[in-house]
């Protein structure tokens, strides 16, 4: 880290990730500690736009993590101070060292910040923020961006992937792999795990390309997720839940650079591509990647039901498709301008906007991050499902399947039926299943 200020009161330094760090010093250290987090959560939740968001604080080294804010200021006229720190005040926060060292510039959108809080006075007290505070000073981190209760939970998996009835290659492939200290290891079909002391990653591809460059596709894809997403393994939560677009982003990135690379070195591989569907399960939070037409399903309750409800009351679940298809069919029928029977019998279903390689230029995944509840599943499948069977049929398989299937694990139920109704395309589907909190 780079050490941008000592003085009598703090420490400051940047790390290499771009993030502030803090550390208090001198007189009433403590207790300027204490103001700073407590203001911060404040400004956050009142959802003020040019303070820094506090990422984490250690009651016993004094020390606060937040976001940077920029580069200070060194010239501004003593009107524009006052209208900043003014503007500060409608968020219900006076800010008792008003002076232009407190002010810097964010270039990312142009904006001008106030930073250091210590000496600063909440307008109207919140005695709820008290313990806030407390709290959030009795942990090294906290989540401020996703409010997860970041518990571990048994995880039960199951997958299955078919070639069809009309291919003799089967250009699907799916990945079950757990990440600890120790390294990866690769799981089998189906099984179960705690994500206590070790993430999960989950992922199905569906390669494409002339000659048999489709199943390399798949198989670099999931190559190249192997190699790269264990590096992150180590990072905090709070700096993980913040840093997975970027590295999902990433990996993407290096993936479709290797199809390119292959495709244009090799005749046999062509316009040589790929569609992906990831998650990573880092205890009770889910973070997923996707691009092309495989896609993620998630099975939770419905909002407005209480959060204690448990796996007795599953065949409530509300079925929620997360992915979005990259293909012009799909963005007609988010746009509402197409019901589901209108979308499978149209005749561009197939024609993809996104996919990595493939003579696409640029790589434009969609990221998300939500948390995985007690009793709900996740079902991540290549389009021979979406293919094969209806919304409606998907989810009376996961959730109360007919008594002659109901010995299959979920992923045999649903591929063998896709299989059964269609078959026209290789047919791969994973579900995941959390079981409980631990």
């Amino acid at each position: 880290m780079i050490e941008a200020k000592n003085t009598q009161r703090a420490i400051v330094r940047i790390g290499y990730d771009g993030r502030v760090h803090k550390q208090f010093q001198g007189p009433n250290a403590r207790e300027r500690f204490e103001n700073e987090c407590r203001v911060l959560i404040y400004l956050e939740n009142r959802k003020c736009p040019f303070v820094p968001r506090l990422l984490g604080a250690d009651s016993e080294t004094l020390e606060i993590v937040t976001n940077n804010c920029g580069a200070r200021v060194e010239r501004m006229g003593d009107d524009r101070i006052k209208s900043i720190f003014k503007e500060l005040e409608s968020f219900g926060v006076r800010h008792d060292d008003a002076f232009l060292r407190n002010i810097t510039y964010r270039a990312s959108d142009g904006r001008f910040c106030v930073i250091d809080f210590e000496f600063s006075t909440i307008l109207e007290e919140n005695p709820e923020l008290e313990s806030d505070a407390l709290a959030l000073s009795m942990n090294a981190t906290s989540d401020a961006t996703i409010k997860t209760s970041n518990r571990p939970i048994d995880v039960r998996w199951s997958a299955m992937t078919h070639p069809g009835t009309y291919r003799k290659n089967n250009e699907d492939r799916f990945l079950a792999m757990l990440i600890d200290q120790r390294g990866v290891r690769y799981l089998g079909k189906d099984g179960q795990s705690n994500t206590r002391e070790s993430d999960m990653l989950f992922a199905v591809a569906d390669g494409m390309g002339g000659e048999r460059s489709g199943e390399l596709a798949g198989k670099i894809a999931l190559d190249n997720i192997t190699k790269i997403l264990p590096r992150a393994y180590m990072m905090t939560h709070q700096h993980l839940v913040e840093s997975a677009p970027a590295i999902l982003k990433g990996l993407f990135s290096a993936i479709h650079a290797e199809l390119v690379l292959l495709g244009e070195g090799d005749p046999l591989c062509n316009n040589m591509g790929a569609t992906l569907t990831l998650i990573w399960i880092h205890r009770s939070t889910v973070m997923f990647a996707h691009i092309g037409d495989t896609r993620l399903y998630h099975f939770h309750r419905p909002t407005a039901m209480d959060s204690s409800d448990t796996d007795e009351n599953m065949s409530s679940l509300v079925m929620t498709q997360l992915s979005e298809d990259h293909t012009y069919v799909g963005w007609l029928r988010r746009m509402g301008k197409l019901n589901e029977r209108e979308s499978r019998f149209h005749p561009r279903k197939n024609v993809l906007s996104k996919a990595l390689g493939a003579g696409n230029q640029f790589v434009d995944p969609q990221c998300g991050t939500f948390e995985l509840l007690a009793g709900e599943k996740l079902v991540l499948c290549t389009d021979g499902v979406s293919e094969g069977l209806w919304d409606r049929a998907l989810r009376e398989l996961v959730l109360y399947p007919e008594s002659s299937i109901a010995d299959l694990t979920p992923a045999q139920r649903i591929v063998l039926t896709a299989v059964d109704e269609s078959g026209k395309d290789n047919t791969t589907a994973m579900v995941i299943e959390a079981q409980s909190n631990s």
